[in-house]
């Protein structure tokens, strides 16, 4: 059986998470909040940073959701974590989700990974998420988003 490609496996996970999405391949890449906003005409706020980090204390990968004009708070992350985070090794998280650093989608990883989301990205009626290629995305409703992945929300 042939190995599913990484848009493939988030197509997959957003069918059985019942989230009705559309992957869009754009002419440019969107591997940057700033790329992925010119890309879909939108504000760089929708844009769903999916971060990989680690913790520090156990080297669980933990996925930060975090919107496109905004930085992850890593001490404020690790509060509600429970734990310090760590910048995650690229070739460990290709290895491990499936996905390479600048295609990482919020769903669809080859493995479990606890996901945190911004509350800023839950202002928006729509976000657009990368879908697993740097120039691949989909749009969806925050709410929903959170509700497929099990986000709970960083302080």
């Amino acid at each position: 059986m042939a190995k599913k490609s990484s848009m493939e496996r988030v197509a997959e996970a957003a069918e059985a998470a019942g989230l009705e999405i559309t992957i869009l391949t754009m002419p440019d890449s969107t591997r940057t909040a700033e790329e992925a906003a010119n890309a879909c005409k939108c504000e760089v706020g929708q844009i769903v940073k999916s971060l990989i980090f680690q913790r520090e204390d156990t080297e669980e990968f933990v996925l930060l959701l975090v919107a496109g004009d905004r930085q992850a708070d890593l001490e404020a992350a690790a509060t509600v974590v429970g734990g310090p985070l760590t910048r995650a090794d690229a070739k460990r998280v290709r290895k491990e989700t499936g996905f390479a650093i600048g295609g990482v989608a919020p769903i669809g990883h080859m493995c479990p990974v606890a996901v945190y989301m911004d509350p800023a990205l839950l202002n928006h009626e729509v976000v657009w998420a990368a879908a697993g290629a740097p120039n691949a995305v989909f749009s969806v409703c925050p709410a929903k988003l959170k509700a497929a992945v099990g986000a709970a929300v960083l302080a």
